[in-house]
């Protein structure tokens, strides 16, 4: 009876170390950026060599921003490798894994965790005015685009949309962003992100005074 405990305890390790947030379990190379009912955001760092802790995402959208080579080792104990192009959005399921950086450079990306679906499913836009939309990554619960902001590019204050996004800036630019209800955002470095939430006013403008190149998820 005692060894049978035993071996249903080691059994249920691996389980225990599926269900692991990477904030708590590898904080040197999953930080929070942001969080809120619809998503959380996470920034994801490693350096040449440097691995992770098994642990579990939920469905999310992954936006590199730098070329590099990682491999996963699986809940069951099979390894998979992916070359990460930068700037090249990848939706995944849900899973459990225990990643590792096997390039020779380092790996730079965001991490956009779906979270549970509270309110009807929107309907994903299929064009902008003054701005080019090109899809990079479609899941079950959003979709990734890059997308291109004319240089005069302007959405009027009080505007809103009826889907939840995410906005990643792919380099420094000067575009005005206002959400109600918080400070207005004016310099974008790479890599900076903000949410807009469904039927939030805002106001956005882009015065680089030429294109400006994002990553947009918008949530189903």
């Amino acid at each position: 009876m005692k060894s049978t405990l035993i071996a249903a305890l080691l059994a249920a390790l691996p389980m225990a170390a599926a269900a692991q947030d990477p904030v708590k379990v590898d904080g040197k190379h999953y930080k929070l950026v942001l969080e809120n009912a619809a998503v959380r955001v996470l920034k994801i760092s490693y350096g040449v060599g440097e691995k992770s802790p098994m642990h579990a995402h939920p469905d999310a959208i992954l936006v590199p921003l730098a070329n590099s080579k990682a491999s996963f080792t699986m809940a069951d104990g099979k390894v998979q490798a992916m070359d990460v192009v930068s700037e090249v959005a990848n939706y995944t399921a849900a899973m459990t894994h225990a990643p590792a950086n096997v390039g020779t450079g380092v790996i730079d990306a965001l991490l956009v965790e779906i979270k549970a679906k509270t309110g009807a499913t929107a309907t994903m836009p299929g064009a902008r005015p003054g701005m080019a939309l090109k899809p990079l990554a479609d899941g079950p619960g959003g979709v990734a685009y890059r997308s291109t902001l004319a240089a005069d590019f302007h959405e009027a204050a009080g505007s809103t949309h009826e889907f939840d996004q995410v906005v990643v800036s792919l380099g420094p630019a000067d575009m005005m962003l206002a959400v109600e209800g918080r400070p207005t955002v004016n310099k974008w470095q790479r890599g900076d992100v903000q949410f807009i939430g469904r039927g939030v006013k805002h106001e956005s403008k882009n015065n680089s005074g030429k294109p400006v190149d994002v990553v947009i998820v918008a949530l189903k």
